[in-house]
């Protein structure tokens, strides 16, 4: 790893330490822990980046904000973002998450699922003390962010499952980026950055501006994702690999594959779309995955990230301004080359 990379992995574990501690007093204890409460603490006790509450916290301490005033907020994301991913992980029938069976394998779906829903709710709690902490008004303005970040999510998730249901084929790169712009890019770090800049400028920092740079930064971090799905160390990586093909994900490497592929190739991966996983097979996805190194899809989508990368970095200074230069913002400076090089 790099000295940049080092560095980024020191600060995400120094955020990750804060988080992990303040999360402690949120999770619930006592009956029924067996039933619920030991499942909505499984996955946020299982060893992840923190990518997301370290944005948060990072930006707020930018922009000259107080830790203690945005872990409310980073706790409340860290606790929706690991309800999403035990129902992710349900819809698409996922078996490994942080290099561990997913949930729903070891505990079933019913269990799963509303163990997803009490973290869900769980959330909410650390942002109704953000009134005694910021005030009602700035309050406000947080716990709307969290409600536009719900909803941008909640559509990409639909459009993606949409997608592999309807057997939808006829994709551009663009319709990817918009999809992901919902899914994962508002979510992952649109989102952390427009509340940290509002934490720590009490308000004055208009977040907008932190939108195109956080866009950048989501699409080079979810395309170096997918692609570590198709060729990563399943070990390193924590998720099956292989395991978007075989749920049907339409990844930028799928789309550009599609637009490559005639007569009898295309053939079999439109067919191959059109079936559910369980009537998938891992030979098919590995012939997937060769049709995409010989005809240069996973190059094509790892130039894109590196094009995004680069934009971040373009659009880093106009969204911190005067905060760009501390410490702080130095830190989220250097995820941009970290999501390009991470393995997992």
């Amino acid at each position: 790893m790099t000295t940049t990379g080092s560095a980024v992995e020191d600060g995400l574990a120094h955020y990750q330490l804060l988080l992990a501690e303040a999360l402690a007093h949120d999770l619930p204890t006592g009956d029924p822990a067996n039933w619920l409460y030991d499942l909505m603490a499984d996955y946020p006790q299982r060893e992840g980046k923190g990518i997301r509450p370290a944005l948060c916290l990072a930006t707020a301490e930018a922009h000259g904000g107080r830790l203690s005033e945005a872990l409310p907020s980073a706790v409340a994301m860290e606790l929706l973002h690991n309800a999403f991913l035990i129902h992710d992980d349900i819809e698409d029938e996922s078996e490994l998450r942080r290099g561990l069976p997913t949930l729903h394998q070891t505990h079933g779906i019913p269990l799963a699922l509303n163990a997803g829903d009490g973290l869900a709710i769980l959330g909410f709690e650390p942002l109704r003390r953000n009134a005694s902490l910021l005030g009602h008004r700035l309050a406000t303005l947080v716990a709307d962010e969290f409600t536009v970040m719900a909803r941008h999510t909640l559509e990409g998730q639909a459009i993606e499952l949409g997608w592999i249901r309807d057997g939808v084929v006829d994709l551009t790169p663009d319709d990817y980026l918009d999809l992901i712009m919902r899914k994962t890019c508002w979510y992952t770090t649109v989102h952390p950055l427009r509340v940290g800049a509002l934490i720590g400028s009490l308000g004055t920092k208009n977040p907008d501006a932190m939108v195109d740079f956080g866009f950048h930064l989501g699409a080079a971090f979810q395309i170096r994702d997918d692609v570590l799905n198709l060729i990563g160390d399943e070990a390193v990586y924590g998720k099956e690999i292989l395991g978007d093909l075989l749920e049907g994900k339409r990844t930028l490497m799928l789309i550009h594959l599609l637009g490559e592929l005639h007569g009898s190739e295309r053939q079999f991966l439109s067919d191959y779309l059109r079936r559910v996983r369980q009537d998938r097979t891992m030979a098919e996805a590995q012939d997937i995955r060769q049709l995409m190194q010989d005809h240069g899809s996973i190059a094509f989508a790892e130039e894109y990230a590196r094009l995004f990368a680069l934009r971040a970095e373009d659009s880093y200074g106009h969204a911190f301004g005067a905060a760009a230069n501390n410490d702080s913002g130095r830190f989220v400076r250097r995820l941009i080359g970290y999501m390009l090089e991470r393995a997992a």
